[in-house]
């Protein structure tokens, strides 16, 4: 297993984590991605961990916090041997308070899943989401205060926008706050919009990205194919309506490629996807999921070795799509960009 610096910070994780949003499954939704009990949970904890992955990905609404009391059970008795990683901010619960990064709910969200968790400390606590109604000040002061206290060792966001991102951090600065220094992105080779804005902030700003979904909501693993019925056991079924969009004639070109590469690297279409992003500047670490052994042992064979350079090359190109403005302007006048490759 390769370990990583996360952004700017001295915590090294692995380029391969752990995403937890298949145990429990105690809600339709998430019962479409898997309902992992301790038991099998427990033997998945036992093969990353035998392979080096050490970082375990969680969220308080994952199966309204069951995630991660299936995650605790696991990993009873080795908590000095895994890093926590989890996340608040969506609704809780129905009060007018349970939802947001207002001090209020920060404070109550984490408390709750260190309950959950069984832990006294979280090793990343990330905000799931921004919250535009809450000041930026307010939210960076109370996440400050739970790093202080010892109850959060680093923080983190997901799903901002570049400028929510970098307001946060000048706030930071501003006050002598801890400042984020991960960024738990959507990227993936059919969805790449993650490099027109965040992945040069984070290249600025010492933010790494932690990638979720990075088979693009399970359209990256072979099954599904131009001309066929999705498949029966697809999640999408069930989860298409959240799922980030990408038209289907674009799908299957990235597909096609990955197919290539498949055959000549002689590994699986979803390791091959998985390596090409371990190859991304900023990316720090990509969470895979699995709801048996057999799932994750083949996501695990992602690592150990590198797509040709020629070969991303080709990848790049087959999942390219035209840059919105302003990116495709100052893709014109690239000596004045922050580069990233």
């Amino acid at each position: 297993m390769q370990y990583r610096r996360l952004g700017a910070s001295g915590l090294m994780v692995p380029a391969l984590s752990f995403g937890t949003a298949t145990f429990g499954g105690t809600t339709e939704f998430f019962k479409a991605w898997g309902a992992t009990d301790v038991k099998e949970a427990k033997r998945l904890v036992d093969i990353c961990l035998e392979a080096g992955v050490n970082l375990f990905d969680s969220a308080d609404t994952y199966s309204n916090g069951a995630s991660e009391e299936v995650l605790a059970a696991a990993v009873a008795g080795r908590r000095d041997k895994v890093l926590i990683s989890t996340k608040s901010s969506f609704r809780s619960g129905p009060g007018a308070n349970q939802v947001g990064s207002s001090r209020h709910h920060l404070v109550d969200a984490c408390h709750a899943a260190l309950k959950r968790l069984g832990t006294d400390y979280i090793d990343l606590f990330q905000l799931h989401g921004m919250d535009a109604n809450t000041p930026v000040e307010e939210t960076m002061s109370a996440l400050d205060d739970l790093v202080r206290a010892g109850k959060v060792r680093y923080i983190g966001c997901s799903n901002f926008s570049g400028w929510h991102l970098m307001k946060s951090l000048a706030v930071a600065d501003r006050y002598g706050h801890a400042r984020y220094v991960a960024n738990q992105t959507y990227y993936s080779l059919i969805g790449r919009d993650y490099e027109w804005e965040l992945m040069p902030l984070g290249v600025d700003q010492g933010v790494g990205a932690i990638v979720w979904s990075p088979l693009g909501w399970g359209r990256l693993t072979g099954k599904i194919r131009r001309g066929q019925p999705l498949h029966q056991d697809s999640r999408l079924h069930v989860t298409r309506d959240a799922a980030p969009q990408v038209d289907d004639e674009h799908l299957f070109k990235v597909v096609d490629a990955l197919d290539q590469m498949a055959r000549e690297t002689g590994r699986t279409i979803t390791q091959v996807a998985i390596n090409w992003l371990l190859q991304r500047p900023t990316v720090a670490s990509v969470i895979v999921g699995a709801r048996n052994e057999e799932q994750l042992k083949q996501n695990l064979g992602a690592i150990g070795w590198n797509l040709e350079p020629e070969q991303v090359r080709r990848l790049d190109e087959a999942s390219a799509v035209p840059l919105p403005y302003p990116y495709w302007h100052q893709a014109l006048k690239a000596e004045l960009t922050v580069r990233v490759r």
